[in-house]
């Protein structure tokens, strides 16, 4: 069992998100750990009583959508200095590995 460390960035230079999160597995599929960290943000806004302006947020349709916007190109993911293109690609996660969601920004006028 080891940490794995979420990182959230976007083209403009700007990081945040660093949050960490115990995976029991030393491999997994990036499809399973989107999936993961999706569930774990919304029970994370359950937990803390915060509601989403539609109501609650449902984890599995949540997930859907961001697999659905990592298929579109909507952002991509570094695990270490690797891009990883294809969510069934099974990842080994060492304890200290640190996953980069670069979520992509439309050019003004493009």
């Amino acid at each position: 069992m080891g940490m794995v460390a979420f990182v959230d960035e976007t083209t403009f230079g700007g990081r945040a998100g660093g949050c960490e999160v115990e995976v029991a597995e030393e491999r997994l599929a990036l499809g399973e750990l989107i999936r993961r960290r999706v569930v774990r943000e919304v029970a994370g806004r359950r937990a803390a009583g915060l509601v989403e302006p539609a109501g609650q947020p449902d984890a599995e349709q949540q997930a859907e959508l961001a697999l659905t916007a990592f298929r579109r190109g909507g952002f991509l993911v570094l695990v270490g200095d690797r891009q990883v293109t294809e969510l069934d690609e099974v990842l080994d996660l060492p304890p200290g590995t640190e996953v980069t969601f670069l979520r992509l920004v439309a050019l003004a006028g493009g």
